[in-house]
């Protein structure tokens, strides 16, 4: 796979970069998923009646990737119910009736580590996530065989409107240099990149000054080009080595982490206190005082707009994340994620579109894409239902980052095609294998 610096420029937007985090009162009530990460569902552990407090293991881990899901308030559980996923699909939810006070579970104790394989399972009960929106379960990147000589932390943030990431690397440094260097004591790391985007001076002023106190640590100010960010594009950007189709960060010795997900990896090192609570960007032309809000999870993103003045009309579409890679929301009674990483409400002027046209073929599609795969050609072959086509345009190597229909003239669907694109090849590739099982 051919790399190099492509992508689009947008508009920056960061309204609230320099808005230090506001921590919101106790919600009322709480909804934590049981799907708040890629992989198998946590398997609930509690019942209806039930008293928890904050930290409370709600569901368990159930299998390797997978992560453990805690109560973010002290309360009642109210119900243990099925609820439907903005994927259409069901899974289990935990809704608890908070009682205000905020009573931290009293089994809640500072983790032991001492060794490799401590620090993995530390991570692993912390419940903790990819937080820059992927949510992959972090302590199965630590818990690998390969050989890793590299930590790259992404401090890129390049989706307009978040700045959650950059206000923790300003707010949360020591808690990052502590999981650093407790990672860096069981894997002897060659060196340790921090890749922040050049129009975040402030953060890469704060993240510098980690590199004063450990000569392992460099900063690499990076274009501000999206999606920079992308892993597969950062690990390149900051290490020059390229990640194979198919292949994961570790097979290029590489463990890459969002700066979030290292400051809460140092917090919960000194305290025990498991993945409770998010710092959110809340922005959009909808909302009336943008700002960086910590918030429990599983609070309704209704409650944190409301926390932020409300709105300054009905908006006409709310977002989980950023108008790039976001997703839509159906209503505002919908939670907060453990990888909610902002909230974003846009206005009628916002949402509006032009008009879709058939495609020119102007390439700019392909030119732009950071991988340089055939966005145009994708469509056709989907449209054809080719699915041998589209394995030959390596359709599965799009990360949905959405270049192609910012940049496309014509307006055309192109993210929702190569989403459509990549799950027609999966199914094909699944009866493929059921076929010769």
């Amino acid at each position: 796979m051919a790399f190099s610096l492509k992508g689009i420029h947008v508009p920056h937007r960061k309204n609230t970069a320099d808005m230090s985090p506001v921590r919101m009162p106790a919600p009322k009530m709480v909804t934590l998923l049981t799907t708040m990460h890629i992989g198998k569902p946590a398997k609930p552990v509690v019942k209806v009646g039930d008293t928890v407090s904050v930290g409370t293991l709600v569901a368990e881990q159930d299998g390797f990737i997978s992560s453990p899901v805690y109560s973010s308030v002290s309360g009642t559980v109210k119900s243990v119910a099925d609820t439907l996923l903005s994927n259409g699909k069901m899974a289990p939810a935990i809704t608890i009736e908070s009682d205000g006070e905020m009573t931290p579970d009293a089994s809640i104790a500072v983790p032991q580590v001492n060794s490799k394989e401590d620090f993995i399972e530390a991570v692993k009960k912390s419940g903790i996530v990819g937080l820059g929106g992927a949510g992959f379960p972090t302590y199965v990147k630590f818990a690998t065989d390969k050989k890793i000589d590299t930590l790259v932390i992404n401090g890129a943030e390049c989706e307009p409107y978040i700045t959650s990431d950059s206000i923790t690397m300003l707010e949360s440094a020591d808690d990052i240099l502590l999981a650093i260097e407790t990672a860096d004591k069981y894997f002897n790391f060659d060196k340790v990149i921090i890749g922040i985007e050049k129009n975040k001076p402030s953060a890469i002023a704060k993240m510098n000054e980690l590199s004063q106190k450990n000569s392992k640590i460099q900063v690499k100010v990076l274009p501000s080009i999206y999606p920079q960010g992308g892993e597969k594009v950062l690990v390149y950007h900051t290490t020059g080595r390229t990640i194979a189709v198919g292949q994961l960060p570790a097979d290029a010795g590489c463990i890459v982490c969002n700066s979030s997900t290292m400051a809460n990896i140092g917090k919960y090192l000194q305290t025990g206190m498991p993945l409770v609570e998010k710092v959110v960007t809340v922005d959009g032309g909808a909302v009336k005082e943008p700002k960086n809000v910590i918030v429990a999870i599983g609070t309704p993103i209704g409650e944190v707009f409301d926390f932020c003045g409300g709105f300054n009309g009905e908006p006409e579409k709310v977002i989980y994340g950023g108008p790039m890679m976001g997703v839509a929301v159906p209503d505002l009674t919908v939670p907060v994620l453990k990888q909610t990483n902002a909230l974003v409400a846009f206005n009628k002027k916002e949402t509006k579109t032009a008009k879709t046209t058939a495609c020119i073929k102007c390439g700019k599609c392909t030119n732009h894409c950071p991988f340089g795969i055939n966005p145009a050609a994708i469509a056709k072959a989907y449209n054809n239902k080719d699915a041998e086509m589209l394995e030959k345009l390596g359709a599965d190597i799009c990360m949905l980052c959405g270049c192609c229909a910012f940049i496309c003239p014509a307006k055309r669907p192109l993210v929702e095609t190569n989403s459509l694109a990549k799950s027609m090849l999966a199914a094909e590739r699944a009866k493929k294998k059921e076929g010769n099982a």
